[in-house]
């Protein structure tokens, strides 16, 4: 099953990642362990919310290819 869409839960020290629809990977990361993850994923899109380091992630990740839309908290 390919993944196309991962939403991305940035935490002071374990980040989730689950898939899209049927949750088809659900990880804890730490941030060391997050940029060599998403290296091994196909492009996909990442969806998080906007906080302290969203924006420093976005731009990791879009260097490794992935469409990254940060949302508002509500």
């Amino acid at each position: 099953m390919e993944v196309t869409t991962v939403g991305l839960d940035l935490a002071k020290r374990v980040f989730q990642v689950n898939a899209e629809g049927a949750i088809v990977l659900r990880n804890a990361l730490r941030r060391g362990q997050m940029l060599p993850f998403f290296a091994k994923l196909p492009r996909c899109l990442i969806g998080m919310k906007a906080c302290g380091t969203s924006r420093y992630w976005a731009r990791e990740l879009i260097r490794l290819g992935h469409d990254v839309r940060l949302m508002p908290l509500a």
